[in-house]
């Protein structure tokens, strides 16, 4: 190897290991003489995909003052990611269905923030979302369940607010369609949008997209997404609480109101496919089953097989079990390569790794590190720059692909996407109330093969 050629790839690869990209697709692949560097052709030209400028802080600009839908505990972490995400930031108004959520939320903002909220400015109540926005707010965070976020949305911009949408943003196709349809309407009135699908705003998976849009693993040829781990929380009945409030504080067990944890849950990891490869699935087939969850309808793990649009697959894996082996992670395999979240590593076809994000280097460069809190960043960059900015739009086709995924296990049949586009399913009861009683008989485990009553 001539010493001039060495250096150059050399430098290349230093490059590489200290920024996670590398110029024009140059690599150090061996020292056999017979290959030095090889370039890899782009899947998508520089300047032509979204990648966010992932700063410490916002910059300066307007002073923003923030509403919060929904005080449990995604709430209150988004109301203190967003005043950590920028100066002149604050929280003027507050909203849950439960009075004790509110005045929970108010005393952490005083003790930790400094920032009052006066009584006038919590709100209590299923409606409490329209007072909220209604105030004087320039921006709102919606983090109620997930089963309120669309008709949420749509009032949010109804009224012209900035939205931070935790996800998923919908957990049926009657969503998805108000979703799509607010989105259009946010563009239109130049709002930003920004959903809680936190990898997106995650450097080193951003820095992995840039390098898979570089070329450095070739054309996607399919992929793995996993979310397995133990059951999350639940809530035991208490005596006074009718249906409605039992639902909605154990709401993470419930699928009206979660959506199930494929949609709830596990939207992240089929996000990232989607996202990376740019397309939507056209069909599902898959299966679960409930095995040990202790309240609630929903199922303790899926496993569904996806088409997407040009004919490759997708295999999502889900569970929530006590015992159980966990890995959340995604693989994606292409033709000249593959990549792994699990390891933040680019592997070529024999094994050999030749690229791994640098975690270190990332903690020396930047003092903020935290994806929850980078998503307000750049959330904030774009309201205050006037460029605005549409992730629900980019997180719809992972929202309905879970829905067809858990249709698809639920019912033991295959689900394709346009079916699902029109579908007049829509989880949200009819019968909606805190005060009097629900019928309990609708919310029962869905048996495959046997139609939902």
């Amino acid at each position: 190897m001539e010493r001039r050629t060495f250096l150059k790839g050399t430098a290349a690869t230093a490059a590489l290991g200290a920024t996670g990209t590398v110029t024009g697709g140059l690599l150090l692949s061996a020292c056999t003489g017979k290959k030095v560097t090889e370039v890899f052709p782009p899947l998508k030209a520089e300047g032509t995909y979204y990648v966010p400028n992932l700063m410490d802080k916002a910059t300066a600009g307007k002073e923003l003052k923030a509403g919060i839908v929904g005080c449990g505990g995604r709430g209150s972490g988004a109301a203190f990611n967003f005043l950590s995400a920028a100066d002149g930031v604050t929280i003027t108004a507050i909203g849950d269905t439960f009075a004790d959520r509110v005045e929970e939320l108010a005393e952490q903002l005083y003790t930790k923030a400094g920032i009052t909220i006066p009584p006038a400015n919590q709100f209590v109540g299923l409606d409490a979302y329209k007072a909220v926005i209604d105030s004087d707010v320039d921006v709102v965070i919606l983090a109620t369940p997930p089963t309120f976020r669309p008709e949420h949305f749509r009032y949010a911009v109804e009224k012209g607010k900035h939205t931070f949408l935790e996800k998923p943003i919908c957990i049926d196709p009657a969503g998805y369609r108000t979703v799509m349809v607010a989105a259009k309407q946010a563009a239109s009135k130049q709002l930003s949008v920004v959903t809680g699908t936190q990898r997106r705003h995650q450097r080193s998976y951003v820095e992995s997209y840039r390098q898979i849009m570089q070329g450095m693993i070739g054309d996607i040829t399919g992929g793995i997404v996993y979310w397995n781990q133990n059951m999350l929380w639940y809530k035991d009945r208490k005596p006074g609480w009718r249906e409605c409030e039992w639902m909605i504080r154990d709401w993470v067990n419930w699928k009206w109101l979660s959506g199930d944890h494929i949609v709830e849950q596990h939207v992240h990891n089929i996000d990232v496919f989607t996202w990376f490869s740019g397309l939507r699935p056209v069909s599902a087939i898959g299966f679960g089953s409930r095995q040990r969850r202790v309240t609630g309808d929903q199922y303790d793990n899926f496993s569904i097989d996806f088409t997407m649009e040009n004919g490759i697959h997708l295999h999502s894996m889900c569970r929530q079990i006590d015992g159980t082996d966990g890995k959340v992670s995604e693989f994606i395999q292409g033709t000249r390569g593959s990549w792994d979240s699990s390891t933040m590593e680019i592997r070529n076809l024999k094994g050999n790794v030749i690229w791994k994000y640098d975690a270190t280097a990332e903690e020396k460069a930047f003092t903020q590190t935290n994806p929850f809190v980078l998503e307000h960043v750049n959330w904030i960059n774009h309201i205050r720059s006037g460029q605005p900015i549409d992730c629900a739009t980019e997180n719809l086709p992972a929202c309905l692909a879970a829905i067809m995924g858990r249709e698809s296990a639920y019912s033991g049949t295959v689900k394709t996407w346009d079916e699902m586009v029109v579908s007049q399913l829509d989880y949200m009861p009819q019968d909606l109330t805190l005060e009097g009683r629900m019928n309990m008989r609708g919310f029962t485990v869905p048996v495959p093969g046997k139609a939902i009553e």
